[in-house]
């Protein structure tokens, strides 16, 4: 088996709940809902549905059923105005707190926040201006809502692209630390990142990149996972030896 060992972390001066085979990296708290992330607190496991969020009923009913499952935190995309105009519904109708997962259109986004989500997704590669993202800072900050920067090799901006020639570690790195100093320019600090890739050996790079160099909660996670058995066998392998989990996702399997 590939061996994904990480070096032993210095120790820390409050007891962390993972003592072997290793210390947990310090990194600041953030609050998504009731659900403490980052820090000292227990490692968060979150999901995602598969229904269309404009489609009220199914949503929710599917948000219930992680939450039978043990699910800490589900994630639900708006991505077309009759999500946008649901996810309200659906966080009044649900107990654990709902992330927004927003692709290219920032209204979206504020529309969430209103709606009163826990959490706001937002993608550098295709969310837009820094104007576009000061808007949403400004009205996540006013809520006390956190951001979690999510990185996707598939959807890198074009000038890191152009420089590093693929996305490298290096680039999902880059993307996502000028997107966390643009939340830090504007007093932005409520941040947990994710840097996903198809390729696991990458993805794993890009995180061992984020845990040496920052302090940010790290939200855990393959993108495209789907199916593909070696690939999750992959990755749960290095996040069970890991000392930067923070917040995991994974997909449950639903008959309907």
């Amino acid at each position: 088996m590939q061996d994904f060992s990480l070096p032993v972390l210095q120790a820390q001066a409050e007891q962390p709940f993972i003592v072997k085979p290793f210390r947990r990296r310090v990194s600041r708290q953030v609050m998504v809902g009731n659900v403490p992330v980052g820090g000292n607190a227990p490692i968060s496991v979150q999901t995602m549905t598969k229904t269309k969020t404009g489609d009220v009923a199914a949503t929710v009913a599917q948000v219930n059923r992680c939450e039978e499952a043990g699910v800490d935190i589900v994630r639900i995309t708006i991505n077309d105005w009759d999500a946008a105009e649901a996810i309200g519904e659906i966080v009044k109708q649900t107990r654990i707190p709902i992330v927004s997962d927003i692709h290219f259109n920032h209204v979206f986004a504020l529309r969430a926040i209103e709606a009163g989500v826990a959490k706001v997704r937002i993608n550098p590669g295709n969310i837009g201006s820094r104007e576009r993202i000061k808007q949403v800072l400004t009205a996540a900050k006013e809520r006390q809502i956190p951001i979690r920067i999510g990185v996707n090799s598939g959807s890198l901006e074009e000038d890191i692209l152009e420089k590093h020639g693929y996305p490298t570690a290096e680039a999902l790195f880059e993307s996502a630390m000028r997107h966390a100093e643009i939340c830090a320019d504007f007093g932005f600090d409520d941040v947990i990142i994710s840097v996903k890739s198809t390729d696991v050996r990458l993805m794993i790079e890009a995180y061992r990149m984020l845990a040496e160099k920052t302090d940010f909660p790290l939200h855990l996670g393959v993108t495209e996972a789907g199916h593909n058995t070696r690939r999750n066998n992959q990755i749960l392998y290095w996040y069970r030896h890991s000392p930067c989990r923070r917040n995991w996702r994974y997909y449950p399997r639903f008959t309907h």
